[in-house]
């Protein structure tokens, strides 16, 4: 197969935005529009980062204001060829889509802009192939909106991540799979992941939310003020510009350079076009001290009441830490709590948390102090050194290698089915010194139930001014599933046909068909294939 670099060459606009004004939103975004050359057509779909919103979590998210300047643009730019305008998004694990959207100000730009809207966890999961050999599976689940788009818009937030340094472009597709299917590979190969969901589509257009990033942190992010809207039209060479527009190398983060690496786009930035009416060096100088948010689970609670311990994962040839799993899961599940308690340092006891196969000592600092082993991939044996004396404990590894993972079988399970198992757990085992939080990976929401209840801290689960809002939008949620099912539409739909798929770029011509720097390059046709336990091509 040849392919022609007669394809457009990558660019990114960086333009400067004073405030959260829609109107000049929308006419830097019309503009860039005008720039790439781009008009939405058919089933436009719009999919922003509102993994959580709240008062509590002001820059989580993308902000309805960009949303509601983005929106309009779109309108601005058909000419008659969008059949629909739409925004999808699945939030963070467990919580309801329609509750996010809710607190994020997104029901009113439905109505103003008169668009449909998703919530990728209340529709059908339709099953897309996947062809590149450095998958991790042969199949993926994706909501069908996505799979039916003919127009991608992707409105992620500037942010730090604790399990991918940043999110930007790229990681922002991990909300266009469902609960059951996100936590798949969500462990030590997230990263590899990430370039998995590439293949499901590509963007036509990219904007993200830099008017006032996210750093640190991913949920409970610190603000950092970059007055930035940053456009573009390839992910790779966009989050590659970002990413060197907060000093750092693009290679070096490695979903950024694994999706390079498959064909999605340049890495170096003499093969991208930037431009707008601020320069990179500029845009680089309003960046400098962000915080990026990688940092091992040890030395993230140094000096605080949880101590952690974290040997490797499986599969050690590919890392020595699990960066895309637990580790990164209860960095995030502290901070939530802290969050809604500023005093949460003070008051939690004391407790012990292992991830990993760890093989050094386990000392604990007060005789009640608790063990809690994290993941199925959590072992350990030997004496637990308290000061009163030795406690024996084994634990033994209970993961699953990949191959046994098949997302056409994969469980559910909601918030209060989790809270009851986790609470049943504690009562069972609240005489041992040590215990196991099964899961790969555990979800921030568990390691919030553990932490809040073993700590003795407050329960964001609970909090007075969240409690009503959630479980409105909770049971409307299970409303919606129970008439799908009632009037026969499946969850899963296996074997998703190709007429069906829209004409976003998908499959193959995802990343073949994409511009590189050769004037020429020459690429077999691929086949699907079977792919092995150890990531072959077979």
């Amino acid at each position: 197969m040849t392919i022609s670099t007669a394809i457009q060459r990558p660019k990114v606009i960086i333009r400067h935005c004073e405030s959260y004004d829609p109107e000049v939103i929308r006419g830097i975004i019309r503009e860039s529009m005008e720039e790439l050359d781009l008009r939405p057509s058919g089933r436009t779909l719009v999919k922003p980062n509102v993994v959580i919103a709240d008062k509590l979590f002001p820059h989580a998210y993308t902000r309805s204001e960009f949303a509601d300047g983005v929106l309009a643009a779109l309108r601005d730019r058909d000419d008659g060829q969008m059949t629909e305008l739409a925004v999808g998004e699945r939030c963070g694990i467990t919580m309801p889509t329609r509750f996010a959207f809710k607190n994020a100000g997104y029901p009113a730009l439905f109505r103003k802009h008169n668009t449909a809207h998703y919530h990728f966890d209340e529709v059908s999961q339709v099953e897309v192939p996947l062809t590149h050999p450095g998958r991790l599976r042969d199949y993926v689940y994706t909501p069908e909106p996505v799979a039916r788009a003919d127009f991608f818009v992707n409105l992620p937030k500037f942010k730090a991540h604790p399990w991918t340094t940043v999110t930007f472009s790229l990681k922002n597709y991990i909300g266009i799979q469902d609960d059951r299917h996100r936590l798949i590979d969500h462990d030590h190969r997230l990263n590899d992941k990430i370039g998995d969901l590439q293949e499901i589509l590509q963007p036509q257009l990219i904007a993200i939310d830099a008017i006032v990033a996210g750093q640190d942190r991913m949920l409970t992010p610190i603000p950092f003020d970059m007055k930035l809207i940053i456009i573009g039209n390839n992910q790779v060479a966009f989050d590659a510009t970002c990413s060197r527009m907060i000093g750092l190398d693009p290679r070096q983060i490695d979903h950024i350079r694994i999706c390079g690496e498959r064909g999605y786009g340049p890495l170096d930035f003499e093969d991208v076009d930037v431009t707008g009416d601020v320069t990179f060096d500029e845009a680089k100088a309003r960046a400098q001290g962000f915080r990026t948010g990688l940092i091992r689970v040890e030395k993230y609670f140094e000096g605080t009441k949880i101590q952690a311990y974290a040997g490797p994962p499986p599969e050690e040839e590919y890392t020595d830490y699990c960066w895309g799993g637990c580790p990164g899961a209860i960095e995030e599940a502290i901070e939530i709590i802290r969050n809604i308690d500023d005093d949460t340092d003070e008051r939690m006891e004391p407790m012990t948390v292992v991830f990993g196969a760890y093989d050094g000592p386990i000392e604990t600092r007060t005789d009640k102090e608790r063990v809690l082993f994290i993941g199925d991939c959590a072992k350990w044996r030997g004496d637990i050194q308290t000061p009163s004396g030795g406690h024996f404990v084994s634990m033994e590894s209970l993961y699953k290698e990949r191959v046994h993972l098949d997302p056409r079988r994969s469980a559910f399970s909601g918030i209060y089915k989790k809270m009851g198992k986790a609470y049943w757990n504690l009562f069972r085992r609240r005489k041992e010194k040590a215990m196991r939080l099964t899961g790969c990976p555990v979800s921030v929401a568990e390691q919030v139930l553990y932490i809040a209840e073993m700590g003795k801290t407050a329960n964001p689960y609970f909090a007075p001014d969240m409690i009503i809002g959630f479980n409105i939008s909770y049971v409307a949620w299970k409303v919606v599933i129970w008439f799908r099912r009632l009037f026969g539409r499946k969850y899963q739909i296996e074997r998703f046909p190709e007429s069906e798929r829209g004409n976003a770029l998908h499959g193959p011509k995802a990343y073949l068909a994409r511009y590189r720097p050769p004037n020429t390059i020459e690429t077999p046709d691929i086949e699907p294939g079977h792919l092995s336990a150890q990531g072959d091509l077979s």
